[in-house]
């Protein structure tokens, strides 16, 4: 990777692409739902931005394992109907790092293989770094959920940090670590409101070289703290700039299923980092379809990297 650092115009997005790999697979979309696989597994979830027709025969859609029937705007609950028995839960990997896959009641099941675009930088950068220096890499992975991140980037060499608000994601992160006979490597697993969690770290002189934000539309911490993205997320992002190390190399920032545009993380991101130097790109990740040649947009993100 080419780490270029010229400020680049707001108006001109960076589009990743997810890269291909063998338990997960976007298999069709249309008519506001997607037909994908987990390991051994068809689902159908709503999507709101599969506007087109599909590809596959009905017959294709007809035999999915699971279809979720929900709001998919607003991410409300809804509920699972299965095709056939399944077990709970089931393994699945990228690359050595293994993780659980499970039915869960806002319709997702446990990572989000778009950010796979994000692992695949993350663990570029910290060995990357590891080799420049004579230290071990410090991650910090807020809004980290079931920590398949944080294990790959720990398996990268890094010391990871992973905070999340909800117990029950710390659980299953740490049936993750379990999974892949991680227990021995360098992760804190830590609940906690992520803005609490920056603000003590900076008032105890903690730095990081690289952090990912990857936080909810809205939500609670441990204590009831309210989350609001629009409200919330440009104050921690500057409180996360206080604590990224001199030599930092990374932050990353993404949002699901708002109403805006890459270029208001853009902006965010610019001005909350300005004084780091280095450079900032953002756009949006997205899952090149097996059929056709489609692709489907998941998520908007802000990147910066270290000068």
């Amino acid at each position: 990777m080419t780490r270029g650092h010229s400020i680049l115009p707001a108006s001109d997005p960076l589009i990743l692409h997810a890269p291909r790999w063998p338990d997960f697979s976007l298999l069709d979309l249309g008519r506001g739902e997607k037909l994908e696989r987990y390991g051994d597994r068809t689902v159908i979830r709503p999507e709101a931005q599969a506007l087109g027709d599909r590809n596959l025969p009905d017959a294709d859609w007809d035999s999915a394992d699971s279809i979720f029937s929900g709001d998919s705007e607003d991410e409300g609950a809804g509920r699972w109907r299965h095709g056939r028995s399944l077990t709970e839960t089931w393994p699945l990997a990228y690359g050595d790092v293994r993780f659980l896959g499970r039915f869960t009641a806002f319709r997702h099941v446990g990572f989000f293989a778009e950010q796979s675009a994000h692992w695949d930088f993350m663990r570029a950068e910290i060995e990357a770094g590891t080799r420049a220096t004579d230290r071990p890499f410090r991650m910090l992975n807020l809004f980290g959920y079931t920590g398949v991140a944080s294990l790959i980037a720990a398996r990268a060499g890094a010391h990871v940090t992973h905070v999340d608000a909800s117990k029950k994601a710390i659980g299953w992160a740490r049936e993750n670590q379990d999974l892949s006979k991680m227990q021995d490597l360098p992760i804190r697993w830590i609940c906690d409101d992520a803005r609490k969690f920056v603000d003590r770290e900076a008032r105890r002189g903690k730095s990081y070289d690289g952090i990912l934000v990857d936080p909810p539309k809205f939500g609670r911490g441990p204590k009831g703290e309210i989350w609001n993205l629009f409200d919330d997320v440009p104050g921690l992002i500057e409180a996360c700039a206080r604590i990224l190390a001199p030599d930092a190399r990374f932050m990353i920032l993404t949002a699901y299923a708002i109403r805006a545009s890459f270029m208001s993380l853009d902006v965010l991101m610019r001005e909350r980092l300005a004084a780091k130097g280095g450079g900032v790109r953002s756009g949006e990740l997205l899952i090149d379809a097996e059929t056709g040649d489609r692709a489907l947009s998941t998520s908007l993100f802000s990147r910066w990297t270290g000068p």
